[in-house]
């Protein structure tokens, strides 16, 4: 992690900023050179990073979390702001977990009856990912497969359906 006030001592230690170890402190190798070669842009550039040094911190520290953390390019991680300006990684649950959750959600709102386009639709993915991930749940007991009286297949979660309705559809 960058610190603010080390970057401040060494804007003010290089001459003000005219140096650029600040800058090179930050990992910003090449306008560091260009502050040392110009004397930061003739001071207008060190002005500048004396005004917005915090926020270049806190870039330096989201580049940093991002780039460092273990399977950060993977596509379950990702980075976010936090509220005292530093920046933390954050990574995802797994896609299968995220996708069986989405499953649960919906057939909670469901009452337990599900169907693969409304899968796909909820959890953002195809509808062949969705049958498989459906089929999965019925291979291992926890979802049933039913045909509507109208021929329309649809996935049920017993535990997630409604005692009191009949199943008339079915």
């Amino acid at each position: 992690m960058y610190s603010v006030g080390l970057a401040y001592l060494l804007w003010l230690i290089s001459g003000f900023g005219a140096l650029g170890f600040h800058r090179f402190y930050l990992g910003k190798i090449p306008t560091g050179l260009l502050w040392m070669f110009t004397g930061g842009l003739g001071m207008v550039g060190s002005i500048y990073d004396f005004l917005t040094l915090p926020g270049q911190v806190r870039e330096a520290n989201l580049r940093n979390a991002f780039f460092t953390a273990p399977g950060s390019h993977s596509q379950g991680a990702g980075w976010r702001y936090v509220r005292d300006g530093e920046a933390r990684v954050v990574s995802q649950k797994r896609e299968k977990e995220t996708v069986e959750r989405a499953i649960l959600k919906l057939a909670k709102e469901n009452k337990g009856i599900l169907t693969a386009s409304e899968v796909a639709l909820g959890a953002d993915i195809s509808i062949d990912e969705a049958k498989k991930d459906l089929d999965r749940l019925v291979a291992k007991g926890f979802a049933e497969i039913r045909v509507r009286k109208t021929g329309t297949l649809v996935y049920t979660i017993p535990e997630m359906m409604d005692r009191d309705a009949p199943l008339e559809d079915f």
